[in-house]
């Protein structure tokens, strides 16, 4: 693939990572193992609440194809198939869901040099269709995307959002909910390495006068080690640890503190995910 501008979902992607990746409220258990035939399986088990929750996933690379098959406690099977170059520079994913026979949706993605383009729809008879479309260069990028219903004839979402990347830092800002919101992020390594971060996020939701303002950090205690923290106006304290227990494998505790109900108790995650 070319080295373009990138998806539309990849712009403010780095800075939304370090400010929601990994933080967790939930017990999570996962493993993976490798055939010698290429296949990857990995099974998950998740506690939520009190609710409890399980899948198995199996991967498989052929060629220019992988194939990917989840199967969950609701007797669920999730079918993903994706085709790189098929035709140059293009990816094609197919998915559909088991016993849902209305889940089926097809996309293609298309990367350009200086523009990437993606089309989905539902396979049915009235689909929904989602279009994306990103112009510039890896440092700067304006994108939109629009959602519509073909049942209804209405458009269901279209967002546009513009972003600045450099070596030590990214900024974005994103005009979503049909022009209801607007999002602004920054993010800055303070390291060459990118052992360490500093984020910003405002979010002003235009209709209730709603304003978020969230700020969080990541700082790399040694190459094994890595603890993370945020906090919004709102007073939601979030804090994790992660640690590589052996190369691929990491435990991860998490925490969630509301500063301004210190009474509460804190609601605490965690992960434990181990790959050969």
């Amino acid at each position: 693939m070319s080295k373009g501008p990138g998806l539309f979902a990849d712009i403010g992607k780095k800075a939304k990572d370090l400010l929601t990746r990994d933080y967790n409220t939930d017990q999570k258990f996962s493993i993976s193992t490798y055939s010698a035939s290429g296949v990857a399986l990995t099974s998950t088990a998740l506690k939520k609440g009190g609710v409890h929750a399980a899948d198995v996933t199996s991967q498989y690379k052929y060629k220019n194809a992988v194939f990917d098959v989840k199967i969950d406690t609701d007797s669920t099977i999730l079918t993903t198939v994706t085709f790189t170059e098929i035709l140059p520079s293009t990816k094609a994913i197919a998915s559909f869901k088991v016993p849902d026979n209305s889940s089926g949706k097809l996309e293609i993605q298309y990367f350009h040099d200086h523009a990437t383009v993606t089309a989905a729809a539902a396979l049915k008879q009235n689909p929904l269709i989602d279009i994306t479309a990103t112009l510039g260069t890896p440092v700067i990028s304006f994108g939109a995307e629009a959602g519509y219903d073909t049942s209804s004839k209405t458009f269901t979402k279209y967002n546009a959002g513009i972003s600045v990347t450099k070596p030590d830092a990214c900024a974005s800002i994103i005009l979503g909910d049909k022009g209801d919101s607007i999002k602004a992020s920054y993010l800055h390594h303070l390291d060459e390495s990118k052992r360490s971060a500093a984020v910003g996020e405002v979010y002003r939701k235009f209709s209730t006068n709603e304003n978020t303002i969230t700020v969080g950090g990541l700082y790399a205690i040694d190459h094994t080690t890595t603890v993370k923290a945020k906090l919004n106006n709102n007073g939601k304290l979030g804090a994790l640890l992660q640690h590589e227990v052996v190369p691929k494998s990491l435990v991860t505790v998490s925490s969630e503190i509301d500063t301004k109900a210190l009474d509460k108790h804190p609601r605490f995650g965690l992960s434990l995910v181990l790959k050969p």
